[in-house]
Parts: structure tokens; C-alpha cells; sequence
């Protein structure tokens, strides 16, 4: 059967004309030939791009597929491991050293606790953002400084170092800039995080990073965890509000069966997650022969996990690309599955529901500011999608 599976030349990098919400067309066209298809890695080495969605939860939760970022085989030369604490590149035992302090510090009951500050956030986001209006960039208004302050006060960064926090994280997440500009803010928040854990040590505050220096995790092994919580905490959130925001305005009936059913946030939010999956692509390698899709993949191989398509796959969802807000969208893979599962999904959604019931609340009549195609979308490129910018208005 491997014989007459789907060829996909290179990772699809151009979404549907007038549909920016929508993975690459080639990669749904993909899936109609099958959830599995031959791939071949810009480095010249062999692999599968995977886009059905019970393939891709399937691979998430089997442990005979790897993580770990040295043994991504992608590239004509050795990758080497990642850095100490960035879990998300590491397989068992080291994986769980790393996140299983942070399980109890992100349960859904304690998300749910936060409720009311970001709340707080939230409304002084929307003050500040209609007292400068009638129009806005909904981005740099309310998309990016809600999870932003929300993460960093929850790390402990120190209020006057937030703005300038949130500019590097936006500069190596965006996909949009040089070599030499990435490796500079990267280098940078590196070196901000070795001296925010050192002042934690010395003078401990009420935080979660101040909580874990006291374990035997190392400062080198506290920057690296504190580098996933901040960097996925800021950036993912942030293109939902903004792309979520986005979605409803090109959605009018849906975004009216929100307000005037405000107890359909819940769904709405879930839906959003699975229709937009902004986390689109992972990577996992095979540590022995597995058949999935009906194809084998051998040892050592590298395959792509298509989040995206997956979460569009009409095996799973009746009329996948419809937004459909009343839709039960469970067991969408927005946070992925498996051990990997995202540590802050429960925090992202507190956030979100608020974050969109206030501001639909607040401006009844919010509208884009500019024709649908000239809204600018991050390039795909970047880890997470989104836009740039939003330009919004609303009748004063």
C-alpha cells in the first residue's frame, strides 16, 4: 500500500484565496488522498506529513514516536539536544523532571481562581483601548497585552520590564524576522531569565518561578522552563484573541449567535480552537517500525504532525471549514494530546472566554477598520499563526 500513497513535495505554505482561517489548500488536498503522506524534509531526508486527525492523536499519545529534538532527522547533520528545562523537545524520564512541578501550579481550578484579576486585566485593556478610540489595532489594544500581563505576573516578571519582554518573545516567535534579529532577542530574553532567576533566589516572591527555586532544578534548568511558560503563554493566546476576533468578524451570524447568547462562550471558545489550531505543525521521530495510516514508518524517520488539517479532517467533524460555534468540538487538538499536552491550555481558556465576552460586551458594534484581504497574517513561517494587525472600529 505504501506504494501508491500521496506525495507532498514541499510543506504548503499558501492558504485559500479569501480564506485566511484555512490550512494550506495542498495540504487538504492531501488528506483526500489519505491521512498520510510521503514527505521529503528541506534537508533532504525522508519523512511523512500525517493530516488525519485520529493519525495524529494516535502518534501524540504512543511512545515509540520521539520528541527530542536530536533526534529530529531533518537535516544532513546531528541536531543537538535541546536545552536544559525547554521540555517540550524531550522525551521520559527528562520530560517529567521538568513539567511535573508545574502540573499543580496550572490546574484548571487554579486557572479558574485567576478569573477575576484577568477580568481586572481585561477591563483596563478595554478602557485604555476605548478612551483612544473609535478605532484601535486590536493586536497591540487587547490581544497582546492580556496574556502577556496575565503570564508574567503569574512568573513574576517585574511590571516595568514587561513591555520590553513582550518585544523580544514577539521577535523570535514572529517568523518575520532576519537571522541575525531572532538570534538577538532570543539571546537577549536568555539573558534577561538568567537574571530573573537569580533575583528570585535571592529575594523569593509570591510566583511560580519563585516556588521552583525552591527544588533542585538548576538556574540553568529554571531559564529554559521559564523561556516554554513565557514564550507559550504570550504568543499562542495572543494570535487567538486576535485571529479569534478576526474569524468572528468575517463570521457575522455566528458572531450574533454569540452575543445574544452569551452562555455559548464556552463552545465558542472551543470552536475557535479547533477552526483556527494556530499551533500548526509538530514534529515527532519513530524509535522503531510503526504502521500508521496503513503505511509503515521506519525507525529514525521524522514525521510532520499536521494540527491544522487534523483538526479539519470530515472523518471527525461534519463541515470542518464551516465555523459552527454550537458545535462540539471536543477532542480538538489545538493543545495537542498526549504527555505533551499544553500546561497552560486551561489558563488560555479562562482568558480567552473573558477576554472575548468583554470585548464583544464593550463594542456592539466593533467592526474591521479594512477590507478583510489587506488584514496582514504572520507568514507561515511563524511557529503560530495569526495577524500582524487588526484595525478595528466601533461606533463612539
Amino acid at each position: 500500500m505504501s506504494e501508491t500513497v500521496h506525495t507532498v513535495t514541499d510543506l504548503p505554505t499558501e492558504r485559500p484565496a479569501g480564506c485566511p482561517f484555512d490550512p494550506p489548500a495542498r495540504l487538504t488536498e492531501a488528506h483526500a488522498h489519505g491521512p498520510i503522506s510521503r514527505y521529503t524534509h528541506p534537508g533532504g531526508k525522508p519523512g511523512w506529513i500525517v493530516t488525519g486527525h485520529e493519525q495524529v492523536r494516535s502518534i501524540l499519545a504512543d511512545p515509540r514516536f520521539s520528541s527530542r529534538k536530536d533526534l529530529m532527522n531533518v537535516v544532513d547533520f546531528e541536531l543537538p539536544p535541546a536545552p536544559p528545562g525547554e521540555f517540550l523537545l524531550m522525551d521520559e524520564p527528562e520530560h517529567s523532571r521538568y513539567r511535573k512541578p508545574l502540573v499543580g501550579r496550572f490546574t484548571a481550578r487554579r486557572m479558574r481562581l485567576l478569573t477575576e484579576r484577568v477580568e481586572q486585566i481585561t477591563a483596563a485593556c478595554l478602557d485604555a483601548m476605548e478612551a483612544a478610540g473609535p478605532s484601535a489595532d486590536l493586536v497591540t489594544a487587547f490581544a497582546k497585552p492580556i496574556p502577556t500581563i496575565v503570564i508574567c505576573e503569574i512568573l513574576g516578571v517585574p511590571y516595568e520590564d514587561r513591555d520590553s519582554f513582550q518585544e523580544q518573545i514577539d521577535t523570535f516567535m514572529s517568523g518575520g524576522t532576519s537571522d541575525e534579529e531572532l538570534i538577538a532577542a532570543y539571546t537577549a530574553t536568555q539573558e534577561y531569565l538568567a537574571r530573573l532567576v537569580a533575583a528570585k533566589r535571592a529575594n523569593p516572591t509570591d510566583d511560580v518561578l519563585s516556588e521552583l527555586t525552591d527544588s533542585d532544578l538548576t538556574d540553568e534548568e529554571l531559564k529554559g522552563i521559564s523561556l516554554i511558560l513565557l514564550a507559550a503563554g504570550f504568543d499562542t493566546t495572543a494570535n487567538m484573541l486576535s485571529l479569534g476576533t478576526f474569524a468572528l468578524l468575517r463570521n457575522p451570524d455566528q458572531l450574533a449567535a454569540l452575543r445574544a447568547d452569551p452562555a455559548l462562550v464556552d463552545r465558542a471558545v472551543e470552536e475557535l480552537l479547533r477552526y483556527l489550531t494556530v499551533a500548526k505543525t509538530f514534529m515527532r521521530t519513530a524509535l522503531e517500525d510503526v504502521e500508521i495510516g496503513g503505511v509503515v514508518v521506519e525507525a529514525g524517520t521524522t514525521v510532520v504532525l499536521s494540527y491544522h488539517t487534523a483538526d479539519r479532517d470530515p472523518e471527525r467533524y461534519a463541515d470542518p471549514h464551516a465555523l459552527d460555534l454550537r458545535r462540539d468540538a471536543g477532542g480538538h487538538l489545538a493543545f495537542g494530546h498526549g504527555i505533551h499536552l499544553c500546561l497552560g491550555a486551561q489558563l488560555a481558556r479562562v482568558e480567552m472566554r473573558v477576554a472575548f465576552a468583554a470585548l464583544l460586551a464593550r463594542f456592539p458594534t466593533l467592526r474591521l477598520a479594512v477590507p478583510a484581504e489587506d488584514v496582514p497574517l504572520r507568514p507561515e513561517t511563524a511557529d503560530i499563526f495569526g495577524v500582524k494587525s487588526l484595525p478595528v472600529a466601533w461606533d463612539a
